[in-house]
């Protein structure tokens, strides 16, 4: 069978090709730039939990060296801290005396161009992975078998796959050829960036400053620590106008410096730019063959939500996808779920965004003289940054069509059907322990027995004993290949409590003991096998006609403000 191909060497694209060749699929990534990056400290990404994980699953092991992850994040709002927030697996916490479990996870904070040299390096170790520099695609043919693209000169050629993936940015070509809108809101936010090496007063903790009591400080000031002492200033411009020129810059640089360390310290000025973000969804993600991912599909990052992150997780949830369709042959409600899982998810995100926008940079007003509004405006804007809340937190596929009968029932767990499962140590029936996450991304879908005391039974014995024959039974006879797994504990669960969860490390569902036929049609909506009828992919098709997306127009944002200073969207 044809090649994946993907358009598009960026981050995205990358990932995408390594998630495939993990899963036995070949691709060929067709790259219009030279094949390497140019180095730019303050172009920088910011990977949450689930896709630093991703990333170094892949192949990306060396990510912890060239990036950093933040030990705090810390709030201030005009001369006042507002809220110190310590984070879990940050520089300076390794050592701590006792664990910290409760704490949020660090975000990997690191240089775009060093993810990408670092993926650029794992492909270069996957024989299923071709990578073309200077191909830039100008036609695209699509038939009931495959489809074809033109890459013009100097390379000109013709390229045969089985399915095709555009990955190639906001200016997306293959989005052009498939004639989809990608309508949205333009400047939603402009920031004046610096790379720059100095001694701050927080050693890798994030600061966000709001309202800083200096003349050049503006609405917002963040701070991101990177490796060997480099930090990323962000300044929040005015959404038009105020041209930014060097010596604008300098000077708000030094003035920000000096607001923090009470003088100007010394400092090594490495980079500089203005970043403008827009906030932009395509119509469609998928047009028979091909498909779209990353910020040709999308568009986000105002308020700290990161676009990076969720192209990231576009390709973990199509590559399992495309995986089965190229092993077992045609899947198309599988296939769809693609866009109806992460359409939405992104479109819920930019509605957050947007509901978001009127409160935190409207200013004045009496919400100001609301009792605890500051703080409850800061957790909002921390919920982006530190990947929480409706602004941050990985997205749970509760609604998607691959959904089992009944999910809703299954709630014998702490997570819901359609959630990212926890991260917990599982022990394979040859006797392999690790994390589960570690099984993730090898194109079958896990079942897993919650069994408390298996660590300490000789595996020849737990093999043989209670449940596990009529389960190892149970999971030979389901649709797919299939891995069981077992392990001690699982947040919510009880004993004997059975877990299914999807190759991207989704919730299926959680039964209450052994139960074969349950399991078995679970498994089977999962693989795409049993639609769920009442719930069908979301779409332009499906009643959005030319109305615009949900985000375009979102209702007017209200905000309640608790008595604890937290603050909720409604």
């Amino acid at each position: 069978m044809d090649p994946v191909i993907v358009v598009g060497a960026g981050p995205v694209g990358l990932t995408l090709s390594l998630a495939l060749a993990a899963q036995g699929v070949p691709s060929v990534v067709l790259d219009e730039g030279p094949g390497t990056e140019e180095p730019r400290p303050a172009r920088t990404v910011v990977l949450r939990e689930d896709t630093a994980d991703l990333v170094g699953r892949l192949g990306c092991r060396e990510l912890d060296r060239v990036g950093l992850r933040w030990a705090g994040w810390r709030s201030m709002r005009r001369k006042q801290l507002v809220r110190d927030v310590p984070l879990s697996g940050g520089r300076g916490r390794e050592e701590a005396e006792e664990p910290l479990p409760r704490l949020l996870p660090a975000p990997l904070h690191v240089p775009q161009h060093a993810l990408s040299g670092a993926l650029r390096a794992a492909v270069g170790r996957a024989p299923l992975v071709q990578l073309v520099p200077m191909s830039r695609i100008d036609t695209l043919e699509q038939d009931p078998d495959g489809i074809t693209v033109h890459t013009r000169e100097p390379g000109s050629t013709w390229w045969r796959g089985s399915y095709l993936v555009g990955c190639d940015g906001a200016r997306s070509t293959v989005r052009k050829l498939l004639d989809i809108r990608f309508p949205g809101r333009t400047a939603v936010e402009r920031h004046a960036v610096a790379a720059l090496r100095a001694e701050l007063p927080w050693p890798d903790e994030a600061v966000s400053h709001r309202q800083p009591p200096w003349r050049t400080g503006g609405a917002e000031i963040s701070a991101r620590p990177l490796p060997d002492g480099v930090w990323r200033l962000d300044w929040l411009l005015p959404p038009r106008g105020e041209l930014v020129t060097p010596e604008a810059l300098i000077t708000r640089i030094r003035d920000t410096l000096a607001g923090w360390c009470g003088e100007t310290p010394a400092y090594e000025l490495l980079d500089t730019g203005v970043h403008t973000l827009h906030h932009r969804l395509a119509r469609r993600w998928r047009k028979q063959r091909a498909f779209l991912a990353g910020d040709a599909a999308h568009l986000l990052g105002a308020l700290g939500t990161q676009g990076l992150d969720e192209g990231l997780r576009d390709a973990e949830n199509l590559a399992w996808k495309l995986a089965h369709a190229w092993h077992h042959g045609p899947a198309e409600h599988l296939l769809d779920s693609y866009q109806a899982e992460r359409r939405a998810a992104v479109a819920a995100r930019l509605r957050a965004a947007d509901q978001s926008l009127p409160i935190l940079r409207g200013g004045g007003g009496l919400r100001t003289l609301v009792p605890g509004a500051a703080r409850g405006h800061d957790t909002l804007l921390s919920d982006g940054h530190l990947g929480c809340g409706a602004l941050g937190a990985p997205p749970s596929y509760s609604h998607s069509p691959l959904a089992p009968p009944h999910a809703e029932a299954h709630t014998v767990v702490g997570t819901p059907p359609g959630a990212p499962v926890t991260d917990v140590t599982v022990t394979a029936p040859d006797g392999t322990t690790g994390r589960l996450r570690e099984r993730l991304g090898q194109g079958k879908p896990l079942v897993i027995l919650v069994a408390p005391g298996t660590g300490v039974w000789d595996r020849r014995h737990w093999r043989t004993a209670g449940v596990m024959p009529r389960l190892t039974g149970a999971v030979a006879a389901l649709p797919g290949p299939t891995e069981l797994l077992v392990t001690e504990s699982y947040p919510g669960a009880s004993a004997h409590t059975v877990l299914l969860v999807r190759p991207d490390g989704h919730l299926v569902a959680a039964f209450g003991g052994v139960r074969p036929a349950e399991l078995y049609t679970a498994a089977q909506a999962a693989l795409g096998g049993a639609p769920r009828g009442t719930r069908e992919p979301a779409g332009p098709e499906d009643g959005e006609g030319e109305r615009g997306t949900d985000h375009e127009r979102p209702p007017r944002a209200r905000t309640r403000v608790h008595a604890d200073g937290t603050a909720a969207i409604t």
